[in-house]
């Protein structure tokens, strides 16, 4: 097996573990590690940290607000030459750690998959994946981009910025309205309407992944504020047209 064929997977998580599976499925040698011991599928190993981090490609699932301390401490481990990538839901922030923090000789990608382990049960195929290249050399980007389009998802090459602006309208939305709803305790109904039952999935969807998810996609992307300012005015745009209405009749 190449050298590029041996992947760690730092953090054995939700969706860490995931997504060192389908490393797997693709013909991956896999190692990862975790706090926890966790019950791993075929062809992938829990190992140390030190192992995890002596890999050539090193993907970190973490949460997005854990990711600078992680990284900071994994600098004396992580060997020349190799390949760091993220996996966080934002991409300014930690692309941004990865320009501080990194010497010369680790090569850096962000990326994105914009799924999990609920929307990817079925397979990742059509599914879409960011990928931004911070500092790899070309020929590395290159092999990940295809390696990545042969996994036949719908791979994005897109800028950090501009990630994080369409993802505060789209996912960051999604979050934000997914969570004010489960705050609302809506249960099953047998009116339940096809559009009721949509709602009820993104709660569902969005309160499976962890709460700490929530808030650093609301803290770390630039652009969610604006976002949110939007969508409350938008709320009293909404109310002010229903009081007319009221005071009419």
């Amino acid at each position: 097996m190449s050298e590029k064929n041996r992947v760690g997977v730092y953090g054995l998580g939700r969706f860490g573990l995931f997504w060192a599976t389908r490393l797997a499925e693709k013909g991956f040698e896999v190692v990862g590690c975790s706090r926890r011991t966790v019950e791993l599928p075929p062809n992938v190993r829990q190992v140390s940290v030190e192992e995890v981090l002596d890999s050539p490609t090193v993907f970190y699932c973490v949460s997005i607000s854990a990711f600078e301390e992680v990284l900071a401490n994994s600098l004396p481990y992580l060997k020349e030459g190799a390949v760091v990538m993220d996996t966080c839901s934002v991409k300014l922030y930690p692309a941004f750690v990865m320009k501080r923090l990194l010497p010369p000789t680790i090569q850096a990608i962000a990326t994105h998959p914009m799924f999990g382990p609920d929307s990817g049960k079925d397979g990742l195929e059509g599914l879409p994946f960011v990928m931004d290249n911070v500092s790899a050399h070309e020929e590395t980007w290159r092999w990940w981009v295809d390696e990545f389009t042969s996994w036949k998802m719908d791979v994005l090459m897109m800028s950090c910025d501009q990630h994080d602006r369409e993802a505060a309208w789209s996912q960051g939305i999604t979050h934000f309205i997914g969570r004010t709803l489960a705050e609302l305790n809506l249960g099953s109904t047998r009116l339940a309407t096809k559009g009721y039952q949509t709602l009820m999935g993104v709660v569902e969807q969005t309160c499976n992944d962890p709460l700490q998810l929530f808030y650093d996609l609301q803290r770390y992307n630039p652009y969610t504020k604006q976002m949110r300012m939007g969508l409350r005015g938008a709320l009293v745009t909404t109310m002010e047209a229903l009081k007319e209405q009221e005071e009419i009749l």
